[in-house]
C-alpha cells in the first residue's frame, strides 16, 4: 500500500508539472505574436533568477565549488536550447515544438556513453535507434535537407542532453541552486546582450538568435507574468515528483506533456498531426521510456 501510495503521488506531481509545462508554452506562444522569441525566453528566465536569488539569500550556498567552465558551459547550452525551443514555438506547431524538446533524453544517453562513459544496453541502443526514426518522421526530410525549424527543434534536445550531462558532473562540486542559477542567470543576461548585438549587426538569417527588444503592452504582459509562473511552478512539481517516485516511472509520465501541448496547440490554431507525424511522436515517446527503463 505504501509502494503505491509513493507512486500515485509521483505520478500526480509530474501530470501536474505536464500540464503546467504545455500552458507555459501555450502562453509562450501567444506572448510570441507581439515581442520576439528571445524576449520570451528573457522574461521567462528572470522570474528564476529572482526566485533563486530569493533562496540563496536566505539560506547561503555552500559547496567547494572548481569548474567553472563546465558550470557556465551547463548554463549556456540550456540557454541556446531553449532559444531554439522557444523559436519553434512561435513558429510551428506547439506538439511538435515539445516533442523535439522531449529528444533529450535519447541525445543524453549517447552524451553520457560518449563522455562520462556509462554503459548503453542492447535496448537502450535500440531506443536510441527508435528515436532517431521518430525524429525522422516528424521532420520527413526530402533527400537529406532539413527545414530550419528541424534544425532548430533537434538541437532543442541536443543542447538541452548537453546541459542534462554536464549537470551529473557539477552535482559533485556545486549547491544545486547554483546549477539552475547558471542557467536562469545565462538566460537573463544572453537576451540582453543579444539585442544589443542586433542594433548593429542584425540578419534575418539569425532570427532565432537576434531581435528587437519591443515593450509589451496590455494583455502581453499578463502571457509574460502566466509563463514565468506557470514556468517556476512545473519545475517546482517536477521536482516533487522525482523526489517521490522512480526516475524511470516518472520519465515516462512526463510525455503526457506532448498530449497536453498538442491538445493547447489545436484549441490555439495549430492542425492536427499528419500521420507520419504522430507516429514519430510515438516513437520518441516508446524509445525516451525505453531509455528511463534501461537505467
Amino acid at each position: 500500500m505504501k509502494l503505491i501510495k509513493e507512486l500515485n503521488s509521483g505520478v500526480k506531481y509530474m501530470l501536474l508539472a505536464s500540464f503546467l509545462f504545455a500552458f507555459m508554452g501555450a502562453f509562450a506562444k501567444l506572448a510570441s505574436e507581439s515581442i520576439p522569441s528571445l524576449e520570451v525566453v528573457f522574461f521567462r528566465n528572470i522570474f528564476g533568477v529572482i526566485i533563486i536569488g530569493y533562496a540563496v539569500y536566505k539560506t547561503p550556498m555552500v559547496h567547494k565549488g572548481g569548474r567553472p567552465f563546465l558550470l557556465f558551459f551547463r548554463g549556456f547550452m540550456g540557454f541556446i536550447a531553449v532559444l531554439a525551443y522557444f523559436y519553434n514555438i512561435a513558429n510551428i506547431p506547439l506538439g511538435d515544438a515539445v516533442t523535439f524538446s522531449k529528444t533529450s533524453p535519447i541525445f543524453t544517453a549517447i552524451f553520457a556513453w560518449a563522455f562520462l562513459q556509462e554503459k548503453l544496453t542492447l535496448s537502450a541502443w535500440s531506443a536510441v535507434f527508435i528515436g532517431f526514426i521518430g525524429i525522422i518522421l516528424i521532420t520527413q526530410p526530402t533527400g537529406f535537407s532539413f527545414t530550419k525549424y528541424d534544425i532548430l527543434g533537434i538541437f532543442s534536445g541536443v543542447g538541452a542532453a548537453l546541459a542534462y550531462t554536464s549537470v551529473r558532473e557539477l552535482k559533485k562540486h556545486y549547491d544545486t541552486r547554483a546549477i539552475v542559477l547558471s542557467f536562469t542567470l545565462t538566460g537573463t543576461i544572453g537576451p540582453i546582450l543579444l539585442f544589443i548585438f542586433s542594433e548593429y549587426f542584425y540578419m534575418q538569417e539569425l532570427d532565432f538568435l537576434l531581435g528587437e527588444f519591443v515593450m509589451p503592452s496590455g494583455v502581453v504582459w499578463l502571457y509574460i507574468f502566466a509563463l514565468g509562473i506557470l514556468g517556476t511552478l512545473s519545475q517546482f512539481y517536477m521536482t516533487k515528483a522525482y523526489g517521490e517516485t522512480k526516475a524511470g516511472i516518472v520519465g515516462a509520465v512526463s510525455y503526457t506533456n506532448i498530449v497536453f501541448s498538442i491538445f493547447l496547440g489545436v484549441l490555439l490554431g495549430d492542425s492536427f498531426p499528419s500521420l507520419l507525424t504522430t507516429c514519430g511522436i510515438c516513437l520518441i515517446v516508446f524509445a525516451g521510456i525505453m531509455v528511463a527503463k534501461a537505467k
